[in-house]
């Protein structure tokens, strides 16, 4: 197994998930004009998980909201299945640093929130919701408020929320970052297990080298601000991971290398 240097680029097209064609993205303040992504070009195939790691303030969340159609670029272009993106898209899941469930809402009725938002038919959405339900984990706790769920479980529920619509394209920022380590690592192998098993188009930022290397076909490394793209590097491990196992690979232990000496933090740990 060999580490890949990939780059990718050429017209939009349908065929691919995502395609971010040279976009810079400039916000105004009071003390002046700040740059926070300067020529971003990444495409993202169906059914790919790409992890996006690199230093606080790069832009990395700027880049997802860019994508779910919530920031838009000051100069470039976002294509999300074969459309420019111009504004919110109902075609993609969104999953937050933290879970932000509504505390007077049980586990299924913050997972179904999701449905009443966009129309879903009622016994569709509750019919989707126990099958995530039961695909998490979560089974028996259906009828649970959020402040009797741990944080794990209460991210699962933000998970199961995120896919209750069956979008194209899961956008996912840096969503266990609040978890102790224990946690976090459980929570990989559940997401991991959960891409398998849907298929869904993964986005996701992370400040966690070994997460974004565990977790993804590929890792697009990113530079301080301005953001800009540094390396993609194809991750030419198993589709299907065993946590322990993984950890131990030296393929694993030389990509994550990499990413850290790219990242200038080979003496710190994660």
């Amino acid at each position: 197994m060999t580490l890949h240097d990939t780059r990718r680029s050429g017209p939009p097209s349908a065929a691919h998930a995502l395609e971010v064609h040279d976009v810079h993205i400039r916000f105004s303040s009071k003390r002046g004009e700040v740059t926070a992504l300067e020529g971003i070009d990444l495409t993202v195939e169906r059914g790919e998980f790409v992890s996006i790691a690199g230093p606080s303030g790069c832009g990395k969340s700027t880049l997802l909201k860019a994508v779910a159609g919530l920031t838009r670029p000051s100069r470039g272009e976002v294509v999300l299945n074969g459309s420019t993106v111009t504004g919110p898209r109902p075609d993609i899941g969104y999953v937050f640093q933290r879970a932000a469930l509504l505390e007077w809402r049980t586990v299924e009725g913050n997972i179904l929130l999701q449905g009443e938002m966009r129309g879903m038919p009622r016994d569709r959405a509750r019919a989707r919701a126990r099958d995530l339900i039961a695909m998490t984990g979560l089974g028996g706790f259906e009828g649970a408020l959020p402040h009797e769920l741990s944080g794990g479980m209460q991210q699962r529920v933000s998970l199961c929320r995120a896919l209750l619509h069956e979008p194209e394209v899961l956008l996912m920022d840096e969503p266990f970052g609040a978890l102790d380590a224990l946690t976090r690592e459980r929570m990989n192998v559940e997401l991991h297990r959960i891409w398998e098993e849907t298929g869904v188009t993964v986005l996701l930022v992370t400040h966690s080298v070994p997460e974004a290397v565990y977790l993804a076909n590929r890792v697009v490394v990113m530079s301080p601000r301005p953001g800009r793209v540094l390396r993609q590097l194809d991750v030419a491990l198993p589709r299907h991971r065993v946590y322990a196992e993984t950890m131990a690979d030296p393929v694993f232990q030389r990509l994550t290398t990499t990413v850290r000496d790219l990242l200038g933090t080979s003496g710190e740990v994660d």
